[in-house]
């Protein structure tokens, strides 16, 4: 008896799908493309309560796995809209993600939908193939979070990882809030703050960010009207502060720029000045207007403070201009990556229903089979 999707074939049995399932969006096509064949929202109709749900928002294991299942059967019938059983699947992973999601994703794939293979590849690494470098400073601030991992020779630096909370998360809230103070009578949704802040906002100079609340405080720029069921007016003062939660330092003395200065001071001296050259910027977040241009002007001015003037000798920073959008790099790394044949970064169907595991660098396990496959030879 034929399944549903028994009946749905792919395109060619030679391409692997790519997917990037980020904490707001997920990115998908197919290797050797160019671009994703669509970005959707990582959000699913739970088949229990009937509420749209973030996949990452899960309870426990089970809450996730049923979770998958039903963005995954979306994913792949109404988007993708291949066949999964024997596919061959690229997922985009943060090396510093849960366990608990990888092993989680990994059951749903094999066991749920009998995908053939499953390549997980780190994003921050899939990342600078897109550049056709091998060292690069690579920073990825999405909806979350902002995590950084310096990478030299194509080896990640883990001692040097950095992430802090920092992302579009907390640039809604500010303008949800903002918003709600202005006009309290019109419902603010996520989706429509969103939105405000992609045309409205835009992240203000380092200058003018230091005047900001003082009584040499700058004139704000104009107001807009967000056009709608319902005109709303969106402040200057608004559209001008919504980004600055970015660049505010913690109690721990702590922010996107510091990231940057701290992960070079834990690399090996002579990898510094080469990767204060090569860092790369990924994720949604940074594609804002101006965010670039602040965060160089912040990490000049931090690197000559008395923080870090003893410890980093370095004056300059270079930015790279990937050949695609921030939001979906990662993406192109991983349909890079795709069009080669890595049979030993592959977990098969077999294999992985032999042990119901994925492989983990690091775990003594896998490593210990490595030394003995090394010894046998």
């Amino acid at each position: 008896m034929l399944r549903g999707y028994d009946t749905i074939r792919f395109l060619t049995d030679k391409q692997m799908v790519i997917l990037d399932i980020g904490s707001a969006y997920t990115k998908f096509g197919y290797a050797g493309e160019a671009a994703p064949r669509s970005i959707i929202r990582t959000e699913v109709k739970c088949s229990e309560t009937k509420e749209i749900r973030r996949i990452y928002d899960y309870k426990d294991t089970e809450d996730l796995y049923q979770l998958l299942v039903d963005f995954l059967q979306a994913l792949f019938f109404k988007h993708v809209v291949i066949s999964p059983k024997d596919a061959r699947i690229v997922v985009l992973e943060s090396a510093l993600a849960p366990l608990q999601f990888k092993d989680t994703l990994a059951k749903v794939m094999f066991q749920h939908f009998e995908i053939g293979s499953l390549m997980l590849l780190p994003t921050h690494l899939a990342t600078i193939s897109t550049l056709g470098t091998n060292t690069a400073l690579v920073l990825d601030v999405g909806y979350k979070e902002a995590t950084l991992i310096p990478i030299f020779e194509t080896v990640p630096i883990l001692k040097a990882w950095q992430a802090l909370p920092l992302g579009s998360q907390i640039v809604h809230e500010y303008l949800m809030k903002a918003l709600k103070e202005a006009s309290p009578n019109i419902d603010i949704t996520e989706k429509l703050v969103e939105d405000m802040k992609v045309r409205t906002c835009f992240v203000t100079t380092l200058e003018r960010s230091s005047k900001l609340g003082t009584t040499e405080a700058p004139a704000p720029p104009p107001s807009v009207k967000y056009p709608g069921i319902k005109n709303i007016n969106i402040p200057g003062e608004v559209r001008e502060k919504a980004f600055e939660a970015l660049w505010e330092r913690d109690n721990d003395n702590l922010s996107i720029p510091t990231m940057i200065l701290d992960a070079i001071l834990q690399c090996p001296i002579d990898t510094r000045r080469l990767l204060a050259e090569n860092i790369l910027l990924i994720g949604g977040t940074t594609m804002a207007k101006g965010f670039i241009g602040r965060l160089k002007s912040e990490l000049l001015a931090l690197v000559k403070s008395s923080l870090y003037s003893d410890k980093l000798k370095i004056d300059t920073f270079k930015f790279h201009t990937a050949p695609s959008k921030p939001n979906y790099t990662a993406w192109l790394g991983g349909a890079i990556f795709g069009t080669i044949d890595l049979p030993s970064r592959c977990v098969t169907k077999e294999n992985y229903l032999k042990s119901n595991r994925v492989p983990d660098w690091a775990s003594l396990i896998d490593n210990q089979r490595d030394e003995l496959v090394a010894c046998d030879v």
